[in-house]
């Protein structure tokens, strides 16, 4: 496993839940499991764009996985600071705040522990 492969996985998955939230379903959204809102699937499509953009050029996939894990670790330590279900605009109840932090260590781990390229 590579930094490179871990950037576009995830990175496709960001998408795929950015676009999930402008869905109606039962995971994503404003009724779902993990609560969002129009800037929420936002910040989702724009954190996978950014990932699959440094697994494809010269930026690489180790510095978008280290700037989206920074990022994702400032929102979680921020989703728990503030309080109410919004941060800056931005739905999120209490799921969201702790998968920011699992997500945040996993891309950051991708980020920081392996190689960008195959061994």
């Amino acid at each position: 496993m590579t930094a490179r492969n871990l950037a576009i996985l995830f990175g496709i998955v960001f998408v795929i839940v950015g676009v999930l939230g402008y869905v109606p379903n039962p995971i994503v959204g404003p009724d779902g499991i993990f609560v969002t809102n129009s800037l929420h699937n936002i910040v989702h499509l724009v954190s996978g764009i950014v990932l699959l953009l440094g697994a494809f050029t010269a930026f690489g996939s180790g510095n978008a996985l280290k700037l989206i894990g920074v990022v994702y670790g400032l929102v979680a330590v921020l989703g728990f600071v503030m309080s109410g279900d919004e941060m800056f605009g931005i739905a999120m109840n209490m799921n969201d705040r702790w998968l920011h932090v699992v997500l945040a260590a996993a891309i950051l781990a991708a980020g920081f522990l392996l190689p960008g390229e195959r061994a």
